[in-house]
């Protein structure tokens, strides 16, 4: 977050928190396994790249978007959704990346925290 104002043709005032994890994790979803995070802002294009950011481009695809309030350290909301809302015949993960946008009203670690949780899901 410190190199954030580094960064030229940024869109909005958000952060990205990305996760990639192992490809297993889309077979059976499994919270102990090790996975990267990343920190990301959206830009409207790429200018010169400064050292130690990269580039990331997402693959287009559907997600679902669930509105979350709480501190982020709460595993509740992930437990909602990969025990309860994902085994549904219909849908399964997508081997896609995994984000939260963190706008206006993130606080993180603060109970009143807002953040969306995006999740790479397919169709059946």
């Amino acid at each position: 977050m410190p190199r954030s104002v580094e960064i030229r043709n940024r869109v909005g005032e958000h952060f990205i928190s990305l996760q990639v994890y192992p490809l297993e994790n889309y077979i059976a979803f499994k919270p102990k396994l090790e996975f990267m995070k990343y920190a990301l802002l959206e830009v409207s294009r790429y200018s010169a790249i400064l050292v130690g950011i990269v580039e990331f481009t997402f693959k287009a695809g559907l997600c679902d978007i669930f509105d979350y309030k709480g501190a982020g350290g709460d595993p509740s909301i992930f437990q909602y959704i990969y025990a309860n809302w994902l085994p549904k015949p219909e849908y399964r993960l997508d081997n896609r990346l995994h984000f939260e946008v963190l706008g206006a009203n993130y606080k993180n670690n603060d109970s009143n925290s807002e953040e969306e949780i995006w999740i790479p899901i397919k169709q059946l």
